[in-house]
């Protein structure tokens, strides 16, 4: 290579460098502001995730003491009085206090479990919840009315709930005497796709228990009517 040569790759880099280090001087402080937000992002979150933790553990640490109360009524004043974390923590609470007020006030326990499922604030799964064990609750003080207007928009949804909507529709068509529809949709609920075993056992001891034989459900060995 000439001197020539070796003269003209200095210079260029030389310039290389120069433009380089004004570019740093004019735009170094974006590449900063970038690498503190990304920091600070990352501080922002775990802190948020170790919050977060600590409030579910105080959450728990507080159910565990209500429970621990001596009676049904303590147990449950003691969980209303809690303070949950967000939304799905406090209807985790009501349902757990509408559980022990049931033990000694059963219509109390279904206004407060209706309550819980009015509310929009809470998450979907837990108003569902809430309304199924209202109208299942021995004792609650709703007429078959009530309980099959309550029942009737969850015998809609899809999976689980309105397999367990149906099941209590069909004791309301029973206690009011419509033994023919109840056997119709106990007839259904035995042979779903979706049903559970421990709903079919149950069904099928309904069925039984009505004097009819027990569907053979497609793609299972025939069992007995109690499905055992």
């Amino acid at each position: 290579m000439s001197d020539t040569d070796s003269f003209i790759d200095e210079v260029t880099e030389e310039v290389r460098r120069d433009r380089l280090f004004r570019l740093m001087r004019r735009y170094g402080w974006i590449a900063v502001l970038a690498i503190l937000l990304l920091v600070g992002g990352a501080a922002w979150n775990e802190w948020r995730k170790a919050r977060a933790e600590a409030e579910a553990q105080a959450f728990g640490d507080a159910v565990l003491a209500a429970l621990a109360q001596e009676n049904a009524d303590e147990r449950a004043d003691a969980l209303q009085a809690i303070t949950p974390p967000g939304p799905g923590a406090a209807a985790v609470a009501a349902l757990l206090a509408a559980s022990e007020q049931a033990r000694t006030d059963a219509p109390g326990a279904a206004t407060r479990l209706l309550a819980l499922a009015d509310r929009a604030d809470v998450p979907a799964i837990y108003r569902r919840i809430a309304t199924l064990k209202a109208v299942a609750l021995p004792g609650s003080g709703l007429s078959p009315g009530q309980r099959r207007d309550r029942l009737a928009p969850l015998a809609d949804q899809p999976g689980l709930v309105r397999l367990l909507a149906g099941e209590q529709l069909a004791m309301i068509e029973i206690e009011t005497g419509a033994r023919a529809a109840a056997l119709d949709r106990l007839t259904a609920l035995a042979v779903d796709a979706e049903a559970t075993g421990p709903l079919r056992r149950r069904v099928a001891q309904v069925i039984v228990a009505l004097g009819e034989d027990v569907p053979e459900i497609p793609g299972t060995p025939r069992q007995d009517g109690l499905g055992q």
